[in-house]
């Protein structure tokens, strides 16, 4: 691929749908061995499948590989009742495969691809530095979704996703543009009600009713009794937590409170401080406040509405402090305008 067709891609440029399926498929060969790396969401397990799929009897071998466990109740879920089959990439050998993907992120999202060379690249979250050098990448910030341009891939490729890949782009992108009232555009609904009568919804309505486990509740206990308002802004330190994802069912609670425009969690999970942010997306960008206040120190990314920074705490100077909800509040404070 030419460095101008690379950056077309990159920057959303105006190609047809057959035109980006022919340039994914012209970097593979018959005899590749391809590992599909994902940060597990429902959105990239979703994309994962699919691209399994397209590459079906293209390739001679198709892996989903991930980094993060899997904990969330509605993720969990998904896995099992449709059957998706994932390894942890730290059990992968990874210089057996001999193509790399990586969909719905990026390689500077996460310390763990830094350290792969990609040759494709296909996501829909803002651009990181300026861009990428791999064979084939395709990144389009304005969708809601990463699912609605694997479900254009797929209809380019007239592959008509049976009844679980179906359910599993049709749920990927109701989470992702939170039933459209997150931003989305025409081409998130286009693809969303192609799937409308080929998934099994009742299933979808399963995954979103498997929330939380009754253990987890304590957390909330213990992010109401930290919780500190200022300026129309929410704070709260849980401590430390099992799983992040108690964090973002936290953050969205909070997000639902009367006027409020930004809602900011954080945990301890591990050796790392894990941030969610949430805003209303009005003339703000959670994603772009992640990065400026933690980029440097940390991984940090996401869209104007949420958000997420991951921190390793030998990398933060508390001085021997232990972090709080004040240590929260004073380090967004800093940078907000």
């Amino acid at each position: 691929m030419t460095k101008k067709r690379q950056k077309n891609c990159q920057n959303g440029g105006r190609k047809s749908a057959r035109e980006r399926l022919h340039g994914f498929w012209d970097i593979f060969k018959k005899e590749d061995t391809v590992l599909v790396c994902i940060n597990a969401d429902p959105d990239a397990l979703a994309c994962a499948v699919a691209i399994k799929r397209l590459l079906r009897y293209r390739v001679k071998r198709i892996l989903i590989a991930h980094p993060n466990e899997i904990r969330r109740l509605n993720n969990v879920s998904m896995v099992e009742r449709l059957k998706i089959p994932l390894e942890r990439l730290g059990n992968v050998k990874i210089q057996e495969f001999t193509k790399k993907v990586i969909v719905d992120s990026q390689p500077t999202h996460l310390p763990v691809f830094e350290k792969i060379e990609f040759d494709a690249i296909i996501d829909h979250h803002p651009i990181v530095n300026g861009g990428y050098s791999a064979s084939f990448v395709d990144i389009r910030p304005g969708y809601g979704s990463c699912s609605t341009m694997l479900v254009e891939y797929l209809r380019a490729a007239n592959m008509k996703p049976s009844v679980a890949l179906a359910t599993a782009l049709f749920y990927a992108i109701k989470v992702d543009t939170q039933d459209f009232s997150r931003r989305a555009l025409l081409a998130d609904g286009i693809s969303f009600r192609y799937l409308f009568d080929i998934a099994n919804r009742n299933l979808v309505k399963k995954f979103e009713l498997a929330d939380m486990r009754r253990s987890e509740l304590k957390y909330f206990n213990v992010a109401l009794n930290n919780l500190t308002y200022s300026k129309g802004r929410l704070y709260t330190h849980v401590g430390k937590v099992r799983s992040p994802d108690i964090l973002v069912n936290i953050a969205d609670f909070l997000n639902h409170v009367d006027k409020i425009d930004w809602v900011f969690v954080s945990g301890i999970h591990g050796e790392k401080l894990v941030v969610i942010f949430r805003c209303d997306g009005y003339r703000k960008s959670a994603g772009k406040l992640a990065i400026r206040i933690f980029a440097e120190v940390g991984s940090a990314g996401g869209h104007k509405e949420a958000a997420r920074a991951e921190v390793p705490l030998k990398n933060l100077s508390l001085g021997g402090r232990e972090f709080s909800t004040n240590t929260l509040k004073r380090l967004t404070t800093r940078y907000m305008k």
